[in-house]
C-alpha cells in the first residue's frame, strides 16, 4: 500500500484528504502541530505531532516511514492576520515549507501536491481568472504562497521535484456524511459565520461594504465544495504518479455568488432569519473573484459535482447541527 504524507492533516481540508485517500486504498500518514488542527478530525491511525518550523520534526517522519508522495496543507491562511503579523506567515509558510522540501530532498521523495491559493494573483485584471494571469499578490499571505510556488519551480529545475500547485478559490461545505467540516478558531469564512448567525451561535453577520461595482453592491466570490477540492488532489496525485508534468491549476466552481446571495441561500437552507449589519470595506477586497478551471478539467479530467451553492451550504449546515455548533 502506498503511503502519502499529509502535512496539516488535522485541519479542515487536510482531514478531508485523509478520509478520501483511505477510501481509495491509499494509506495516509498525518503530520500536524495541532496548533489550529483537531486531533479528533484525523481518521487514520498514523498520526505524528510535530511542527514544520522544526527541521528535525519533519526529517524524522521520512526517516521512520516510507513515503510515496506528500500533500502539503500546513499554512497559516488569514489575510488580515498576515498584514498585522507578517513574521508569523513568513516563518511558517516559507521557512516551514522549505524545511519540508529539504526533508523530501534528503529522503528522495519527489512528488508534492501543494495547497495554494488564488491570492497569488492579487487584484484581478480580468474575470474569470486563469492560470495565465500574472502573479502579483497584495498581502503577506498571498506573497508567502507565491514564494513557495517559486521554490517548487526552482527545486523542480535543480533537483527533479515534481509538483502540482492547486490554487483554491473559496473552499466551502462539509463532508456529505457529516463526519468532518469547518472548525476554525477564529472563524472567518462567510458561510459558517452566516450559519452560526442563523443557529444562534452569533448575533448577526456583517457585510463588509455594499458599494462595490457588482449587481447588488457586495463582493462576489467563487465557492468550491470541499469534496470537489479533494477530488482534485487525488487526480493530481495520480497525475504525478503517471509521470505527468508539474504545474499549477485553479480550483473553482466558475460561478460567482455575492455576499448577499450567500446569506439568502443560508436563509433558505436553514429556514431561519439572519440579522445582517453593514460595515466598512476591508482593505484589499476585490469586487469579484471567479475562477476559470478549464485547465484542470481539460488536463486532469476534473469535474465539479457540487455545482449548486444550496447543496454546498446544506452540507455545512448538517455538519454544524450534528456537532451541536448551532441549534
Amino acid at each position: 500500500m502506498k503511503n502519502v504524507l499529509i502535512v496539516g492533516g488535522a485541519g479542515y481540508i487536510g482531514s478531508h484528504a485523509v478520509k478520501r485517500l483511505m477510501a481509495e486504498g491509499i494509506n495516509p500518514i498525518v503530520f500536524d502541530s495541532l496548533i489550529t488542527g483537531h486531533r479528533d478530525a484525523v481518521l487514520c491511525t498514523d498520526f505524528i505531532e510535530g511542527d514544520l518550523k522544526e527541521k528535525n520534526d519533519i526529517r524524522a517522519v521520512f526517516e521512520r516511514h516510507e513515503v510515496d508522495a506528500v500533500m502539503h496543507f500546513a499554512a497559516h491562511c488569514y489575510v488580515g492576520e498576515s498584514v498585522e503579523n507578517p513574521r508569523k506567515y513568513y516563518i511558517n509558510n516559507v521557512l516551514g515549507g522549505l524545511n519540508l522540501l529539504s526533508a523530501m530532498l534528503e529522503a528522495g521523495v519527489k512528488d508534492l501536491i501543494f495547497s495554494s491559493t488564488c491570492a497569488v494573483y492579487g487584484e484581478p485584471l480580468e474575470i474569470p481568472l486563469s492560470e495565465a494571469h500574472p502573479r502579483n499578490p497584495v498581502n503577506p499571505y498571498g506573497v508567502t504562497k507565491y514564494i513557495f510556488e517559486m521554490a517548487m519551480e526552482d527545486y523542480a529545475a535543480a533537483y527533479g521535484l515534481r509538483y502540482v500547485a492547486l490554487r483554491y478559490f473559496n473552499a466551502a461545505g462539509a463532508d456529505p456524511e457529516g463526519e468532518l467540516g469547518e472548525r476554525h478558531d477564529p472563524e472567518t469564512h462567510l458561510i459558517p459565520l452566516t450559519l452560526m448567525a442563523a443557529g444562534g451561535a452569533r448575533d448577526e453577520i456583517t457585510v463588509f461594504g455594499e458599494n462595490y461595482d457588482t449587481p447588488d453592491g457586495t463582493c462576489i466570490r467563487d465557492y468550491i465544495h470541499i469534496s470537489d477540492l479533494i477530488s482534485a488532489h487525488l487526480l493530481a496525485y495520480r497525475h504525478l504518479k503517471a509521470g505527468g508534468d508539474s504545474g499549477a491549476f485553479n480550483l473553482g466552481s466558475e460561478k460567482g455568488y455575492s455576499v448577499r446571495e450567500v446569506i439568502d441561500v443560508c436563509r433558505e437552507v436553514t429556514g431561519r432569519e439572519i440579522k445582517v449589519t453593514v460595515g466598512d470595506r476591508r482593505p484589499g477586497d476585490p469586487p469579484m473573484l471567479v475562477a476559470s478551471s478549464e485547465k484542470i478539467k481539460g488536463e486532469l479530467g476534473w469535474e465539479v459535482k457540487f455545482d449548486d451553492l444550496t447543496e454546498v451550504v446544506r452540507t455545512a449546515w448538517n455538519f454544524m447541527l450534528k456537532r451541536k455548533m448551532v441549534k
